[in-house]
């Protein structure tokens, strides 16, 4: 467990995700996802981070059924985040407006079945809504009761600025793995000066980091890496490569490299929470093991110097992929 920055909130460091659940990752099986994230729960996580633009409600509703017994006996003691301000495939794919953001905490109360949101989160910057705008209206809804706390997504230091000059954003969620680093230039610096509590998501590099891809490795249409040449030809293998010096330096430690993955997140100043995905039971127990392995100072130098060549991978955004 940790403090999640200026929020306060106490978290699980290991936050269970459900963009897998939305349609963007190909299709799942409904009931043993469901049965994922009641083990998570039974296993401690107490933060579950989802999202409007996850299927259009579709892993809210999911979400919010699986863990419907527990929100009606101890609803303190489950965390929900969510995000919106996004629409995928409409004319305007960013929308941090005030009517889009209040429309959207309506809908997301509405399909997870709660009374108030734990976390919201502005899930994309949006470059044709003032900051102000943006943040008075979270603030707007705290004062209502509708959220708890406000928070960001995919912001860098000058939006987070803007930002907090409204009201403080008291999160941040970024995308951060070993084939992605560029948070470590824009915006940690400023979230670790001013106790943002960041929650870093994919750090498993959406799949890279599993161990699991191989070179021939292909993917449905519906699920957003088969349009990402992160996941083709020769920056595919290259990467695997990197991977396949990772497993052994895991194993050597007993771990697997998804294990080694996570933990190397969580151990990098200011990171508080590794949000990880999962479509069955025992892939949650993998993953929240790594919130146990300790990683020396050494250990992370060798883990950085083995991926210093790694290609760098971005991923999906409101417009696409990018």
């Amino acid at each position: 467990m940790t403090t999640l920055g200026r929020s306060g909130l106490r978290v699980s460091r290991i936050a269970f995700g459900t963009w897998q659940l939305g349609g963007d990752w190909g299709s799942f099986d409904e009931e043993t996802a469901t049965r994922a994230i009641r083990q998570a729960r039974e296993l401690g996580v107490n933060l579950f981070d989802t999202a409007q633009a996850y299927g259009f409600g579709r892993s809210e509703a999911l979400l919010g059924r699986a863990l419907r017994e527990e929100l009606k006996r101890d609803r303190d003691s489950v965390l929900i985040a969510t995000k919106g301000g996004v629409h995928p495939g409409g004319d305007r794919p960013r929308d941090a407006g005030r009517a889009f953001l209040r429309q959207g905490v309506e809908d997301s109360l509405r399909h997870l079945g709660v009374e108030y949101i734990d976390l919201y989160q502005v899930h994309w910057p949006d470059a044709d809504t003032p900051a102000e705008e943006t943040a008075g209206a979270l603030q707007e809804l705290v004062d209502e009761g509708k959220i708890r706390h406000a928070g960001v997504s995919n912001y860098d230091t000058g939006q987070l600025t803007a930002f907090d000059a409204v009201r403080p954003a008291e999160t941040l969620q970024p995308p951060y793995h070993l084939f992605r680093r560029h948070i470590e230039a824009d915006p940690m610096p400023y979230c670790r000066a001013y106790d943002i509590g960041v929650l870093v998501y994919s750090p498993m590099g959406s799949g890279l980091l599993t161990g699991a891809l191989t070179p021939d490795s292909t993917f449905a249409p519906d699920d957003w890496r088969s349009r990402s040449t992160a996941f083709t030809g020769e920056n595919l293998r290259h990467n695997l490569r990197i991977v396949d010096r990772l497993k052994a330096f895991a194993a050597d430690r007993g771990v697997t490299v998804g294990q080694l993955a996570i933990a190397w997140t969580l151990a990098k100043p200011g990171v508080h929470v590794a949000i990880v995905g999962a479509r069955s039971p025992r892939h949650i127990e993998d993953s929240l093991a790594a919130a146990d392995v300790e990683l020396t100072d050494g250990d992370v130098a060798e883990i950085e110097r083995i991926t210093a060549d790694a290609v760098q991978v971005a991923g999906a955004a409101p417009e696409g992929v990018e």
